[in-house]
Parts: C-alpha cells; sequence; structure tokens
C-alpha cells in the first residue's frame, strides 16, 4: 500500500509538472512560434540587467578601448535596427565589449544584454564577422533561449523528483540514489540537446539578420574556421564550451544560408 501510495504522489506531481509546462506557452513577436515560457519579457530584461555586472566582472569589465567599444555598439544596434527587433520586441538590446583579451567568448542574457570579448572580436577580420557573432548572440535574445531554458529545467526537476519519489524503497536505500543519480544524468543530457538547439537556431537567426545590416552571412563560416582552428590548440576557446562543434555548425550555416537565399544572398554586402 506505501509502494502504491509513493507511486500516486510521483504521478500527480509529474502529471501537476507537465500540465504546467505544456499549458504555460506564448507566442514569440518575432518568430510566432509558440513557445514554452513562463517568465514575461520585463522579467527578462530585469533579470539580464540585473546579472549584468557580474557577468562583466568575470571577464575583467567593460573595455576600456572606446574606438573598439564603439564599433560593437554599432554594428550590433545597425542589426536590431535592420531587423525592426526595437520594434517588434520590448527587449532593451545593449552591446558590451569586455576587457578580456586572452578569452574567446561571446554570449546574451535574457532581455537583451549581449557581450562579446576582446580576445573573440581581435580573432575576427572583418566587420561582417563581428556582425555574425553579435547578431547570432541577438537570436539567443529573440529566440527566447533562456526563459525555455529556465522552463525545461523547472519541468526536469520536477520530473526528477516525482521518479526519485516514486521509486523510494526504504528496504533498500542505495537504490533510490542509483535511480536518483541516473534522472539527474537524464536531465543533463537533455539540457545539453535543448542547447545545442539553441545555438544552432541562433545561427540561423544571424544568417536571416545580418543581410539586412548589409552584412554575407558567409562570414559567420568564417568565424567557425577560426574557431576550429582554435579548437586544435590546447586550450580550446570557452566560446566552444557550450557551443556546438565548428565543423558541424558550418554545414548547418551552409544549408541555412541555401535555405534562406535558394537564388542566393543579395549583392553588395560587405563580405
Amino acid at each position: 500500500m506505501r509502494l502504491n501510495l509513493r507511486v500516486i504522489i510521483g504521478l500527480v506531481i509529474a502529471v501537476v509538472t507537465l500540465l504546467g509546462y505544456f499549458f504555460n506557452t506564448s507566442t514569440n513577436p518575432v518568430t510566432g512560434e509558440k513557445q514554452h515560457v513562463n517568465m514575461t519579457a520585463d522579467q527578462e530584461i530585469a533579470l539580464g540587467v540585473q546579472a549584468a555586472p557580474e557577468m562583466e566582472q568575470q571577464y575583467g569589465g567593460e573595455s576600456r578601448d572606446p574606438r573598439a567599444t564603439a564599433a560593437v555598439q554599432q554594428v550590433g544596434q545597425r542589426i536590431v535596427q535592420a531587423n525592426g527587433l526595437d520594434q517588434k520586441t520590448q527587449y532593451q538590446y545593449r552591446f558590451h565589449l569586455l576587457a578580456d583579451d586572452q578569452t574567446i567568448n561571446a554570449f546574451a542574457l535574457p532581455g537583451g544584454q549581449v557581450f562579446i570579448t576582446q580576445g573573440l572580436l581581435k580573432n575576427l577580420t572583418s566587420e561582417a564577422q563581428l556582425a555574425g557573432v553579435l547578431a547570432h548572440e541577438v537570436g539567443h535574445v529573440v529566440g527566447r533561449h533562456s526563459a525555455e531554458q529556465v522552463a525545461q529545467s523547472q519541468l526536469t526537476q520536477g520530473l526528477t523528483g516525482a521518479a526519485a519519489i516514486a521509486a523510494y524503497d526504504p528496504n533498500s536505500p542505495g537504490s533510490s540514489a542509483v535511480r536518483a543519480a541516473a534522472a539527474a544524468m537524464i536531465a543533463k543530457l537533455v539540457s545539453l540537446r535543448f542547447s545545442r538547439n539553441d545555438e544552432l537556431a541562433a545561427d540561423k537567426f544571424a544568417v536571416e539578420f545580418t543581410p539586412k545590416a548589409g552584412y554575407d552571412p558567409h562570414a559567420m563560416i568564417n568565424v567557425m574556421q577560426m574557431l576550429e582552428k582554435e579548437a586544435g590548440g590546447n586550450n580550446p576557446p570557452e566560446f566552444l564550451s557550450t557551443h556546438p562543434n565548428p565543423g558541424n555548425r558550418i554545414e548547418e550555416l551552409q544549408k541555412d544560408i541555401q535555405q534562406v537565399y535558394p537564388q542566393g544572398v543579395p549583392d553588395g554586402l560587405h563580405p
């Protein structure tokens, strides 16, 4: 009877968790797709603004190079305005150049805070490559990937908790630990899969956003080739710790460009 009660409790928690996830949806204003999120745009903005100072501190603060900082901000805002993202979304897009010149990385916080390190910037050889990197990160923002990750994390935590309750055997306490560890591993693998999908989706956003701002989307392939070369060293770029293999992304980027521009990219774009 106790076993049945534990199973029932676990099932109830699982059902409530699943219902909370699948019925809590919002329509993305850029893509028109329905997404499972439980944060408003204002909450995303507040979260990003709150986290920005801590992220800056981890990378040596804001760059003290005014020309490079201005260039990053100018290219970033050009992408936002050329694609009407300042009108289609509520986000407050801010572009930051970080002082760390050794770390190759770029990332975005929810709500519009976008960062690139001097270490990555100095490895880029054209304005179009910078545009590709920033457009990719803007893609994370408009794709609401952080909000989706929060909802997915709550889903996996709820299901993991439900499984642990249902599987607990008081006569064999060790079995619970094993099952909980297995459940946690599954949850981690699910998160990694979602993260990979988010990165590839952001790449596609970059392909769509950069030409409207006057940049050739093929420049993003050059960025991937640079990252692939850097990854061959003893210390792969931090950028690659959360991003798919550059070689795989090159193939996907080529497919995206062909899909978005089957007749070829527009003429006159900055390479």
